[in-house]
């Protein structure tokens, strides 16, 4: 039996148990975020109820880092045992947390994990700092870096064009090393754009995104929580760019506009993932942004992902 295997079938053991206390004892956050409201667009009545044996199951289970970010800073290789243990065959980076990538690499091959992406700021794939950037990912094993937000301020027409911009300049140096780059949504990009450059109604950062991104060159990864919360359709956006999604996140959305873990909302997974093909997708991370006990989250996303 190999190490993740162990570790596996020794259920969640020693190392779950001390991360479980770091994760009471670590930065609380609440169940959830956002307030109440009406349940926003892109999200279907579903949640545990929902589970009725997708065919296929989904081959392979991640989740980002960022989701037990508590417990990483404090221990690395530890935590990563501990997502293996619970079942998970892949990870998304967001930072290294003062690890040399080597050293990074190491651990993951140790917990039988593999690390297909990466978060990283838009300031690391661009100019100087990209190379670097590369550098590290063929250490990890990234085939994908995602920039995961953009300041305020670049949140207009001409802003989103610059990252469009600087995204595809960004890809066209990446596809020499065999990397891809990608962009992660969260709700502001389904903002109508009101500033003086607008084109024409109705127009959205995430429209301008899908516009002037060169598929060839950057691919989308698709927030399913923070696409519902911001009303997009997340099967539109499959219908009408078909193939450009092949990364997501897997966090639910309750009825009342709270982030849940998977299964735990009334975001409907089966009828999503009926349309992974037609999206491309191939990733599937599970995240929640502030769990009370990031163990317990991750574990309770994975169950329900596994049994579908």
């Amino acid at each position: 039996m190999d190490r993740k295997g162990f570790l596996r079938a020794a259920g969640l053991g020693w190392g779950a148990a001390w991360l479980g206390g770091c994760a009471r004892n670590g930065t609380p956050g609440s169940a959830g975020d956002g307030g109440g409201g009406d349940l926003p667009g892109g999200a279907e009545q579903g949640g545990a109820a929902a589970v009725a044996g997708l065919q296929p199951p989904l081959e392979t289970i991640g989740v980002q880092l960022y989701t037990v970010r508590s417990l990483m800073a404090d221990d690395v290789p530890r935590t990563l045992d501990a997502v293996a243990e619970i079942g998970y065959d892949e990870v998304e980076f967001a930072g290294y947390f003062g690890h040399e990538p080597a050293a990074v690499r190491a651990w993951l091959d140790a917990s039988g994990l593999a690390a297909p992406a990466a978060h990283v700021d838009l300031d690391a794939v661009t100019g100087s700092a990209l190379e670097e950037t590369l550098a590290a990912a063929a250490v990890v094993g990234h085939r994908w870096l995602v920039v995961p937000w953009i300041p305020e301020a670049m949140r207009t027409s001409d802003g989103y064009q610059e990252v469009a911009n600087l995204l595809n300049e960004a890809g066209t140096a990446a596809a020499g090393a065999g990397v891809r780059v990608g962009y992660h949504n969260h709700a502001f990009e389904f903002d109508v754009l009101n500033d003086p450059s607008d084109t024409g109604e109705g127009v959205t950062g995430y429209s301008l995104l899908l516009e002037h991104l060169d598929p060839a060159l950057v691919d989308l990864e698709i927030d399913f929580h923070w696409s519902a919360v911001g009303g997009a359709d997340a099967l539109e956006l499959f219908s009408g760019h078909p193939g450009r999604f092949p990364l997501c996140h897997v966090k639910d959305l309750t009825a009342d506009g709270r982030m849940a873990d998977a299964g735990a909302g009334v975001i409907d997974w089966p009828g999503l993932f009926a349309r992974s093909e037609e999206a491309g997708l191939m990733h599937y991370f599970v995240e929640h942004d502030q769990p009370v006990d990031p163990l317990a989250s991750i574990e309770a996303s994975y169950r329900y992902l596994a049994a579908m």
